[in-house]
C-alpha cells in the first residue's frame, strides 16, 4: 500500500516522517500575529507500517481525517503537560475519523504496523515557518513524566 500512494498520489517525504503532499491552498489570505497566512490548507499525509510522524508543533489548528488503512494514533501533548491519545481509524475498530490538534499543541503519531493515509487540514493554512520539530532534551526537560511518550516520538 505505502510505495502504490507514494506514486499515485506524488508524495514526498515530510521532515517530521513519512510523506505528504499539498493538494490544497486557499485563495483567500488571512493576517495572523505571524504575517499573511492562506485561509486553509490540506494535505495528504502518508505514515507506512513502521514509520512515526515525530513529536512536533504549529501554529495553527490542524483537522486530521483519516481515509484508509489501519489505526494510526495521535499522541498531544498540552502545554499544561497533559497528554492525550486520540485514535484514527474505522469506528468499527475503536477509531475515529477525525480529530482536531489544537494549535501550540505538541504532537505525533504511530501507526498499528500498517499504512495509513490521512489529510491534514490547517486553518489559518500551514507554513513552515510556524512548524517547530520537537527536541528531545527540550521536551524530557519540560514534560518529565511523559519521557517514555517522547523518547518513541523523537
Amino acid at each position: 500500500m505505502t510505495d502504490d500512494l507514494i506514486t499515485q498520489l506524488c508524495l514526498q517525504p515530510h521532515p517530521e516522517g513519512g510523506f505528504y503532499r499539498e493538494y490544497y491552498r486557499a485563495d483567500v489570505m488571512v493576517s495572523t500575529a505571524r504575517g499573511m497566512r492562506p485561509a486553509s490548507t490540506a494535505i495528504y499525509f502518508l505514515l507506512g507500517p513502521t514509520d512515526i510522524s515525530r513529536l512536533h508543533r504549529i501554529q495553527s489548528d490542524e483537522l486530521w481525517c483519516w481515509h484508509s488503512g489501519g489505526l494510526i494514533t495521535l499522541t498531544v501533548i498540552a502545554a499544561d503537560g497533559t497528554l492525550t491519545q486520540h485514535v484514527l481509524g474505522p469506528p468499527s475498530q475503536g477509531g475515529s475519523y477525525t480529530i482536531v490538534v489544537r494549535a501550540g499543541q505538541w504532537f505525533g503519531a504511530t501507526t498499528n504496523n500498517q499504512g495509513v493515509l490521512v489529510s491534514a487540514v490547517v486553518a489559518p493554512g500551514f507554513d513552515f515557518a510556524d512548524f517547530e520539530l520537537g527536541s528531545r532534551h527540550e521536551l524530557e526537560a519540560a514534560y518529565p513524566h511523559l519521557v517514555d511518550h517522547i523518547r518513541r516520538l523523537t
